[in-house]
């Protein structure tokens, strides 16, 4: 009896233990993960290869020219009848106006170049027409940078009319025609000029031609003889008369307001031989812009130089006209 019990006292403890075993075994520890390479797989090598990816291209070019036209036409009339008794006299005239002006500015380096031509008939009652403008007018500049505002310049500029001038006079009450007093190329000028620029902004300059040559030409001798028995400064019996001088120029082109424009040009010139008596020019033009393509204007000339006559000349015009620029 006391071996039967002692044998199952062994069995249950055997039991409980094995039911306690089973319970705590970590299963995972048993398992087994399927491969991951279970084929086998071979790694591309890794190639860089550059690749052109095409683009569009724009076809852009940079102009440095810049270019500005203006034609014009002015016209101005008045009449009145035979029995009018307020006074007047029947008059018209007509005048016109072209200017070309191109500018090149690349690496402090720059060119200018303008072109200026003016032309005006008047005819007023019992007389002969005559001219009331007559201009042709060239210049030309090439510059290079110094600073922000100054430059070396060399400059070359043409100067003379289209057309005869006469001078009138009045027989038997009749208006005539007399001397001939001058003509394309009677007189004609050609300037070369070398020096200074200051130009502090783009619409004002001023140059210092310390080494300026000029020469003056009288291709017609029917030009009639100063006192001096010279024709614009040259010998009679002469075409040719070249002169060694000073320079000094001014331009101002510049917009006062939205429809008004200031441009004048001052010219000083002076003989190093004669210092005491130099010649002067000044050309100035108020415009007003009263709609797209008309305009008013007043211009004048103020001129002195001994060679041409004694004494101050002035001209001075008042018009309404049409004028067109562009590009607008």
């Amino acid at each position: 009896m006391k071996y039967i019990f002692t044998l199952s006292t062994v069995l249950l403890l055997a039991f409980q233990y094995a039911a306690f075993a089973q319970q705590d075994t970590d299963l995972n520890s048993l398992r087994q993960a399927p491969q991951k390479e279970s084929l086998p797989v071979k790694t591309p090598p890794l190639i860089i290869e550059e690749i052109k990816v095409p683009q569009s291209t724009l076809d852009l070019e940079i102009d440095y020219w810049r270019n500005w036209t203006t034609f014009g036409i002015n016209v101005n009339q008045a009449s009145f009848s035979d029995n009018w008794k307020g006074g007047g006299l029947s008059s018209f005239s007509i005048g016109g106006l072209f200017n070309h002006k191109s500018e090149y500015n690349k690496d402090g380096k720059n060119f200018h170049t303008e072109l200026v031509l003016q032309y005006g008939t008047l005819r007023n009652k019992d007389q002969l027409s005559r001219k009331s403008n007559d201009r042709i007018f060239w210049d030309n500049k090439g510059g290079i940078k110094l600073s922000k505002s100054w430059s070396f310049f060399a400059s070359l500029a043409l100067e003379t009319q289209f057309s005869a001038g006469y001078a009138y006079e009045m027989e038997d009450g009749k208006d005539t025609r007399g001397a001939l007093i001058s003509n394309f190329f009677a007189p004609g000028y050609i300037t070369e000029s070398v020096g200074i620029e200051f130009a502090p902004d783009k619409t004002f300059s001023l140059r210092f031609g310390t080494g300026t040559a000029r020469q003056t030409f009288v291709l017609d001798d029917r030009i009639m003889l100063d006192k001096n028995k010279k024709r614009f400064g040259v010998d009679s019996g002469k075409n040719f008369r070249n002169e060694l001088a000073f320079q000094l120029v001014a331009n101002l082109n510049r917009d006062l307001s939205k429809n008004f424009n200031i441009k004048s040009r001052y010219a000083f010139f002076a003989n190093y031989n004669e210092l005491g008596d130099a010649s002067h020019r000044l050309d100035a033009t108020l415009t007003s812009q009263v709609t797209r393509v008309i305009n008013v204007s007043l211009s004048g000339v103020l001129w002195y130089d001994k060679t041409i006559v004694d004494g101050v000349q002035l001209s001075q015009a008042l018009a309404l006209g049409v004028i067109y620029k562009f590009p607008r």
